[in-house]
């Protein structure tokens, strides 16, 4: 997707190529995903940070004479006219009416572009919090891995990031609100697999996690696209390539649509794909979420036994890698082209 807006070898450039994908109860590996086997040019993950990958894409956008106007509030539709009418507060209080053919509520998880149009959000939030830190450390694995680390404690998830710093994500009931060093620490000798020393944390910060899917994700011309259509756990780095396809698929729609090569109903094939493309990432992240959190002392040990079994089978590894990368799922609006 990103090869097609000419971002792609921006991406890779600064990016961290990691073909490998662990899951390890302690020292203990219960299941190994091996991405270089999918069917496409880019048979790996690429580890690079979201607010990195925002300011290639901006960029680009500058270089398409297009800009981001930062600090300007969405309020409230105005009254409908013909299209669409949206009222906006700049950051000196002064309020703007933009009439526009179509909008499109990429606002993320409080969307009020959803609240306005009474969309549903439905779903739940899960009980534990999390803790994410960027961090510098020495440890005895392999760096161009991603490991998935299960332990009594919780989850803690390891990922290598650009400049030889890695990526912490963590379960806990409680935990701080700017993880320091002793914390991340201590998460990592209960949890990791030995001999781990955080050096020192470049960020740190808390969130809380919830799986929700908006009840739709279109209302006339008015379309809803990443955290605001859907939101789950970050198990698997789903979240941004979700929304990035979302944006993409939209944006192809609508240019064509305008252009007059599509007629107005083909619209609803946004929905109708990319919904389903995120009720399956749903599914899938909820299931990891909720088998890495699992703390009961009995189910454990029969649930490092069945991923051992079930990912014992290449054909499964695969599938599953498959899955994480999204190449099973529908991403372009193959609509009728008119004229």
């Amino acid at each position: 997707m990103l090869d097609e807006i000419g971002v792609a070898a921006r991406i890779l450039e600064e990016g961290v190529i990691v073909p490998d994908f662990t899951v390890r109860d302690r020292g203990r590996t219960l299941a190994h995903i091996d991405f270089r086997s999918l069917r496409t040019p880019y048979p790996f993950t690429l580890m690079l940070s979201q607010a990195r990958t925002e300011e290639i894409l901006d960029t680009v956008l500058h270089e398409h004479g297009c800009r981001v106007e930062r600090g300007v509030e969405f309020v409230s539709f105005a009254a409908p006219g013909s299209g669409e009418r949206a009222l906006l507060r700049h950051q000196d209080g002064t309020l703007e009416t933009v009439a526009a053919r179509f909008v499109i509520g990429a606002d993320g998880l409080r969307s009020r572009v959803r609240q306005e149009r009474a969309i549903a959000f439905d779903g739940e939030e899960y009980p534990a919090s999390f803790v994410l830190a960027d961090v510098s450390l020495s440890w005895p694995l392999p760096t161009a891995e991603v490991q998935l680390f299960f332990a009594e404690q919780g989850l803690v998830v390891i990922a290598p990031l650009p400049g030889g710093r890695h990526r912490i994500v963590a379960t806990m009931d409680d935990a701080p609100a700017q993880p320091t060093v002793a914390d991340l620490q201590r998460i990592l000798d209960d949890r990791g697999p030995g001999q781990a020393v955080v050096h020192s944390v470049v960020w740190s910060s808390r969130f809380r996690v919830a799986h929700r899917l908006a009840e739709r994700f279109r209302d006339g011309n008015v379309f809803l696209a990443g955290d605001a259509a859907h939101v789950h756990s970050p198990a698997g780095g789903q979240g941004m390539n979700l929304g990035i396809q979302d944006a993409i698929a939209l944006a192809d729609l609508l240019s064509d649509v305008v252009a007059g090569n599509r007629a107005d109903e083909d619209l609803a094939e946004y929905e109708r794909l990319r919904r389903v493309a995120a009720q399956r990432v749903i599914a899938l992240t909820d299931r990891m979420t909720r088998l890495a959190t699992l703390r009961s002392p009995v189910l454990r040990p029969v649930r490092n036994a069945v991923i051992g079994a079930f990912l014992g089978s290449p054909r499964r590894q695969t599938a599953l890698a498959r899955r994480i990368a999204q190449l099973d799922a529908p991403v372009e609006v193959k609509a009728p082209r008119r004229g």
